[in-house]
């Protein structure tokens, strides 16, 4: 033991604080009984990935249900590795979509909570004074490999088709006595600290998932690397000591984790402290002839970036989410239809076992249904808060007439039954442009049913007696009056014995009318329309069209 001392103060001689000082310094939290504490801990190593979206929207759940806390933790001892931004990208984007933080880095340049640094980057000592303390105890060790000898060893145990890895017979610092580890260090060698695991292959380590149930993994046996040469903790050691200082109780990640829940046990027991209950969740798939992962190189909707980018509502992606990640929200929804999402009873063993497919046209309709629950102001407003950042010569037109543009996105909207024309704010210039001089282009292609000379008539006899004060009942009413003398029905289910005789109804003529003004088959109600553009821009468009299907 006095050799471990010994050993520990030569390795680590600059830690000046106790694993008792960090424990009173980081006390357990005083939270309701059954509270969990959740986290997502994901590295600025690039844009925001909607696996981590996901999976942070279901840490998010598990805590809110229980009166508990989700906190954000920046993973960054990858120098390498780090993108500009991608804490700012991170923060930025799980705020933006609804997925609120609650400690942690609650902005790109602010941390709030009694439990930081929340970036491992400044936690330097705290991992320092823990990796001593294993060394004090025997359970760690330095190693001087270099990497020339670790591929060596593995090329060997590759030739004689053992596993590979730094363990057992191969761990060849393993053993290393204070007086060697003293010489070299003197001599200006580098080293890395090692876990002396006491686990072997031939055990098994069995833990309740709580998605996946129970898991029997073969015990940890390797003697990976805690501390880096460079002082900096490797993952598996560094997040082991955050979740327990942190007092995380539910640690919910990517399943490409399970196989290393074993050292993580592995460790949580050697430091002497209860590991949290682990979940892993299954990957967000995309069917490419096959399922596959979404990759962050293939697809451009791996990046959270693209459905702000896009416009999605945030309230419309975490809508799909939940449907992606509990079994039975879509019934509730369906018996729910006005409810918020967080009334949803969240429960981990509801998620899928081997991942959900990812299905863009579902969350379309999804957005769809979303964005027509919304009032005419709320609407308004998120289009000019998108536009303002991706469209800004369509921001400057919206914002040049805010009552003029709320009237225009207000039609056909808070009634029984919504239109669902939008499915994202991106969609929106396309869909009011004929609103806009600016953005109105003419598009006089008829219904084949309908001559050119025959929508020139209809429009030659309803300008006469086209009024905007007319009503809704009362315009249409016009439109069935004109039609007897054109040869149209005057009904819609009324049609000639003759078919040839037969040149449309009522519902055929306003369709005229409106290609005329707006240049769509299908819009909102066109009386609401007619009405916003004006009688006089309403009648220069009629008989511009009229002139064009006259031939002249």
């Amino acid at each position: 033991m006095e050799n471990y001392d010994k050993l520990a103060e030569l390795l680590l001689p600059d830690v000046d604080k106790s694993p008792a000082d960090y424990e009173a310094m980081y006390p357990p939290r005083a939270l309701p009984e059954g509270a969990r504490v959740t986290r997502i801990a994901p590295s600025p190593t690039g844009y925001l990935h909607l696996g981590v979206l996901f999976t942070a929207m279901c840490n998010k759940r598990v805590a809110a249900a229980t009166g508990g806390v989700f906190y954000l933790r920046i993973e960054d001892t990858d120098k390498k590795r780090e993108v500009q931004g991608g804490v700012a990208d991170i923060v930025k984007g799980l705020n933006r979509f609804g997925v609120t933080i609650d400690e942690g880095f609650v902005a790109a340049d602010r941390e709030e909570g009694a439990y930081g640094p929340y970036q491992q980057s400044k936690r330097g000592p705290i991992y320092r004074c823990f990796a001593k303390e294993l060394v004090r105890q025997g359970l760690a060790y330095p190693c001087f490999c270099t990497e020339a000898e670790l591929s060596a060893v593995r090329e060997k145990q590759e030739s004689q088709k053992v596993r590979t890895g730094y363990h057992g017979e191969w761990a060849k610092c393993r053993d290393i006595s204070y007086e060697e580890a003293q010489r070299r260090i003197q001599a200006g060698e580098t080293f890395v600290v090692r876990l002396k695991s006491p686990g072997s292959e031939e055990n098994r380590v069995a833990f309740t998932d709580g998605i996946k149930g129970k898991i029997v993994l073969p015990e940890n046996d390797e003697d990976f690397v805690i501390l880096k040469s460079d002082g900096i903790p490797t993952y598996h050691f560094a997040h082991a000591v955050d979740d327990h200082l942190m007092r995380t109780t539910h640690v919910i990640r990517g399943d490409e984790w399970i196989s290393s829940t074993p050292k993580h046990l592995q460790l949580f027991k050697l430091l002497g402290w209860k590991p949290p209950k682990y979940a892993h969740v299954a990957p967000i798939m995309k069917e490419d002839g096959g399922r596959r992962k979404l990759s962050k190189r293939k697809d451009p909707e791996a990046a959270v970036r693209y459905y702000a980018e896009a416009g999605f509502p945030p309230e419309s992606l975490i809508e799909y989410l939940m449907t992606v990640a509990s079994s039975d929200y879509e019934d509730w929804r369906r018996a729910n239809k006005t409810a918020p999402v967080d009334a949803f009873k969240f429960s981990l063993k509801k998620m899928s076992l081997s991942g959900a497919l990812f299905d863009l046209d579902k969350l379309r309709d999804v957005s769809k249904n979303v964005i027509s629950q919304m009032d005419a102001q709320t609407v308004t407003g998120r289009i000019l808060e998108w536009a303002r950042e991706n469209d800004p010569d369509f921001y400057r037109l919206l914002a040049a007439d805010p009552a003029y543009t709320q009237a225009v996105f207000a039609i056909d909207r808070g009634g029984p039954k919504p239109r669902k024309d939008l499915a994202k704010w991106d969609e929106a210039k396309e869909y009011a442009a004929y609103f806009f001089d600016a953005l109105y282009v003419p598009c006089r292609d008829l219904p084949e049913n309908i001559a050119p000379t025959a929508a020139a008539a209809v429009i030659e006899a309803y300008l006469p007696v086209y009024d905007p004060a007319d009503g809704k009942d009362g315009w249409f009413q016009k439109i069935k009056d004109i039609c007897p003398a054109l040869g149209f029905a005057s009904e819609v289910k009324i049609y000639k014995k003759n078919p040839a005789d037969y040149k449309g109804h009522p519902g055929d003529a306003s369709t005229v009318v409106r290609i005329a003004v707006t240049g769509r088959r299908n819009t909102p109600d066109l009386c609401s329309i007619m009405g916003l553009l004006g009688k006089e821009r309403c009648i220069q468009r009629m008989q511009a069209a009229a002139a064009v299907w006259r031939g002249k």
